[in-house]
């Protein structure tokens, strides 16, 4: 069944690619023929209308903009010139850090607290949290949007296959889990009961008024299309008290054969969600970048920022009070409790050139991933490793398989870049030591 169900996925990408290629022509048909009618088109063109007065305007202001970028082009993508503004950036980062620390040291009046100015989008790390979908495009979204369009994309395919779209459909347009599988659980019992009883008249309908029915399966998106695939129609029928009533009833000629019900169940019983896949929103950042984008978007919590702020509040005061009676276990453990309110993380890797490389990850990838990531952005494909803020230095070799939580690299963390110290000297003697990543990669450098 899982067979089926991918090739049901790589025919509807197929059919989505001769859609794009556009109409077809036959094989005998005849080429003077088309050159001919291809020809009357071009016969008779279409007479081109000067331009009105507010399109000249734009025109020209359009020139006007152009002409100015490039004689005073505010940013180059070359090598030579992101590196000369990242030295540039590092000077002025040391200079002004040197001229915060003498001023410091100088005052000692106090200062008047200024009001938190509120965050704007633009200080965010990332615009957001956004994923992929292979099995039906290469459009990457946010997950919301993605709901939507695997939605649509089911429910265009139910025509085609009414049985095998309905069972993704209650597995992909459903969030509760629990709910979902009482469901699946009750229709392969209803069509079992008729492959087992296939003359017993009381398993040939639903009575749809019924308990189970209504709170296990009429809920769930998706269960009557699966109903009406077995060879269910709705229809009215007397109930035991001689009232009309609605009823779902099963009809052998709906079907190909009774026996054809138990590819339907295996279907129901091993169909999956549609899965997403979480994109890395790769980005190249200038130090001056990375120092203003710091804040983390509401997507990238499991509670709200209220929620954690308001939780927050109420325990500083208990854990302020019980710090120093609590072990080195207990404050691991609440550690870890709090980063589990974050769902995502980003991963910020600084090169010694200055430039940093940035990736979004689930706080429960594992790092081999976070290298992986660094590794095929690389220029030079060799070994090398990630240190920590603290010095401690990430090894693959035993750090694989940890997650981020596990790492402590949740909610999001600078890791420095360095060749391992196999290749450190053969990279030193190379012309091109100070080239770290891809040229298709630094040309993302933002524009500051």
């Amino acid at each position: 069944m899982a067979d089926r169900i991918k090739k049901f996925f790589q025919k509807k990408k197929v059919d989505a690619k001769f859609k794009m290629a556009g109409p077809g022509h036959k094989l005998s048909e005849s080429t003077l023929s088309s050159n001919s009618s291809d020809t009357s088109k071009k016969a008779a063109p279409a007479k081109r209308v000067g331009l009105s007065e507010e399109s000249k305007v734009a025109a020209d202001a359009a020139l006007a903009r152009l002409q100015q970028k490039r004689e005073n082009p505010s940013f180059n993508t070359s090598l030579a010139a992101i590196q000369a503004q990242v030295k540039k950036e590092l000077e002025n980062e040391r200079a002004n850090a040197r001229t915060s620390e003498s001023t410091s040291k100088s005052t000692h009046t106090e200062q008047e607290p200024r009001e938190v100015e509120e965050d704007v989008p633009r200080n965010f790390a990332a615009s957001g949290v956004y994923f992929k979908c292979p099995l039906i495009s290469n459009d990457i979204l946010p997950r919301d949007e993605w709901k939507k369009n695997i939605k649509t994309f089911l429910y265009e395919q139910l025509e085609e296959e009414r049985g095998l779209t309905a069972c993704l459909m209650i597995q992909s347009c459903n969030s509760n889990r629990e709910k979902v599988d009482t469901c699946v659980e009750t229709l392969c019992k209803y069509l079992e009961n008729i492959v087992t009883h296939p003359e017993e008249d009381k398993f040939q309908k639903i009575r749809m008024s019924n308990r189970v029915f209504t709170e296990r399966v009429q809920p769930i998106e998706g269960s009557m299309e699966l109903l009406l695939a077995a060879g269910f129609t709705q229809m009215k029928q007397p109930n035991p008290e001689g009232a009309d009533e609605d009823y779902l009833v099963f009809q052998k000629e709906n079907v190909p054969s009774v026996e054809s019900l138990v590819g339907l169940i295996d279907a129901l019983r091993t169909a999956e969600p549609i899965q997403l896949e979480l994109d890395r929103n790769l980005q190249v950042l200038l130090p001056s970048q990375a120092a203003h984008k710091v804040q983390l978007p509401p997507s990238f919590y499991a509670l709200s920022p209220e929620e954690i702020k308001r939780e927050q509040q109420l325990r500083t005061e208990a854990i302020e009070r019980s710090q120093m009676l609590r072990t080195k276990a207990m404050r691991e453990k609440d550690e870890l409790r709090e980063m589990r309110k974050y769902k995502f993380a980003i991963i910020r890797v600084r090169f010694p050139d200055g430039i940093l490389l940035q990736g979004t990850f689930s706080v429960y990838e594992r790092y081999n991933e976070v290298h992986e990531f660094v590794r095929e952005n690389l220029e030079h494909d060799l070994p090398f490793v990630l240190n920590m803020p603290t010095g401690h230095k990430l090894i693959p070799e035993e750090d694989a398989n940890k997650t981020l939580i596990d790492l402590r690299l949740v909610p999001a963390i600078i890791l420095t870049f360095a060749w391992h110290s196999s290749v450190a000297e053969q990279i030193h003697n190379s012309p091109n030591k100070d080239v770290y990543l891809k040229p298709e990669v630094m040309v993302l450098v933002q524009e500051v």
